[in-house]
């Protein structure tokens, strides 16, 4: 089975793919999307940082999501150095509405275990959808150098997506897991469309 066939039974099952009319208008906008993006790698690799602290008795855990901690950061430089060699001007960090609004769907209380599965379910829906316009970069740019730097970092993104779904269903029943995910990506769904069509941002 090729990478993408994989990849579609993995990672695709978003209910709302992104608008097509995205890479275009984020071709045109090269300096707020590289901006944007680079400040997305910084967050998950935050992210990352803050469940390996609050979640710090959980081998596992831990063990695994330390070098995805240096995985993102890697590629926070790498967009950088994307930056840089285009002469573009990395820019401020702007309000993640996305981000903004999954996170105000997370489910307050309950028991320390569900609180982490939250947190691994809105990261793996964060990287699917990251993952799903990485590919959308990677075959529309016209830079041929771009798409090949997207293809790689899709390929990344579908792992980590992975990763946090396996992780959420070994500490927590994974039926339950199952249910709460599909509750996730009806939620993503609904947030993308009353958005937009965004093309200055990753998400």
């Amino acid at each position: 089975m090729g990478w993408e066939e994989s990849t579609r039974q993995k990672m695709l099952h978003l209910k709302l793919p992104t608008d097509p009319r995205w890479a275009s208008i984020a071709e045109m906008q090269l300096e707020n999307i590289l901006t944007d993006h680079a400040y997305c790698e910084q967050k998950a690799a935050s992210s990352c940082i803050s469940l390996i602290l609050r979640f710090n008795d959980l081998d596992e855990l831990v063990d695994t999501l330390t070098p995805i901690v240096a995985e993102e950061w890697g590629h926070f430089e790498r967009v950088l150095e994307q930056i840089r060699k285009r002469n573009l001007k990395f820019g401020f960090p702007r309000k993640d509405e996305y981000v903004v609004e999954l996170a105000n769907f997370v489910k307050k209380g309950g028991s320390r275990m569900q609180q982490l599965t939250e947190q691994l379910l809105m990261n793996a829906l964060i990287e699917a959808r990251s993952c799903e316009r990485f590919k959308l970069l990677s075959v529309s740019l016209d830079d041929v150098e771009l798409r090949k730097f997207y293809y790689e970092l899709m390929i990344s993104e579908a792992g980590h997506y992975v990763t946090f779904i396996e992780l959420a269903r070994r500490y927590q029943n994974p039926d339950l897991v199952n249910n709460r995910w599909q509750e996730w990506l009806a939620f993503e769904a609904d947030v993308l469309e009353n958005m937009g069509v965004r093309g200055d941002r990753m998400h």
